[in-house]
């Protein structure tokens, strides 16, 4: 590989970015996610991305929208990734773990030549700074982890007390938003500042519901 650095390698392979269309999933920058793969399209992306540049994109799709080519018509906001580990399975299947790198904007999609789709693709640059936003989050965080078994609770902190402004809120979306819609709310909020209010929201409820739990309950008379 000429490109150590991965995020790097994932800015090459943008003008012929691999895309694997996974609606339910949203993956966010910074994030790994597992990923069993055994459909043959996505079994010869697999195996050319891990000939090459190890870079694929996880992409959405527009509900019920059909191309001209009779496929589903992609999101036009994704996350591109490097496969950071992988095993071969029998089959040609693979299990493997893409961690995520960018948002990135589909511009156009090349003409399909084999299996899988590819498209041209332009990072959605982000700066992380310091945000107003991210003491409130962090807060609630502190509190979440005293709620917590101690294994969760010390990723919880050390996501706080590593990640800044828009990367922040992506890495507690990711921690504590289990419902796919609104993961890809959250993926698709350009705005550092406007994610990290919408995290605290979900931050808020979740905090809500688990001191409704941890709450003693009175013994009966």
């Amino acid at each position: 590989m000429s490109i150590a650095n991965p995020t790097e390698r994932v800015r090459a392979a943008l003008p012929r970015l691999k895309v694997f269309p996974l609606p339910p999933a949203v993956l966010f920058p910074s994030i790994a996610m597992p990923l069993h793969i055994f459909e043959p399209r996505y079994r010869a992306l697999v195996r050319d991305a891990l000939a090459g540049d190890g870079v694929l994109a996880l992409a959405g799709v527009e509900d019920g929208a059909l191309d001209g080519e009779g496929r589903p018509v992609l999101r036009s906001l994704a996350c591109a990734g490097v496969i950071q580990w992988h095993e071969p399975l029998p089959g040609g299947r693979f299990n493997l773990v893409l961690e995520g790198r960018l948002r990135v904007r589909l511009l156009s999609e090349h003409p399909q030549e084999g299996l899988y789709r590819e498209v041209s693709a332009e990072p959605v640059e982000e700066v992380h700074a310091v945000l107003p936003g991210e003491t409130p989050v962090r807060q609630a965080l502190m509190e979440l982890a005293t709620l917590l078994p101690r294994e969760v609770a010390q990723v919880l902190v050390h996501e706080g007390a590593q990640a800044r402004g828009g990367a922040l809120a992506d890495r507690v979306a990711a921690a504590v938003v289990a419902d796919p819609e609104r993961r890809r709310e959250l993926f698709e909020q350009l705005s550092p500042g406007v994610r990290l209010e919408a995290v605290m929201e979900d931050l808020s409820e979740v905090l809500a519901q688990l001191r409704t739990r941890a709450r003693p309950v009175g013994l009966p008379n």
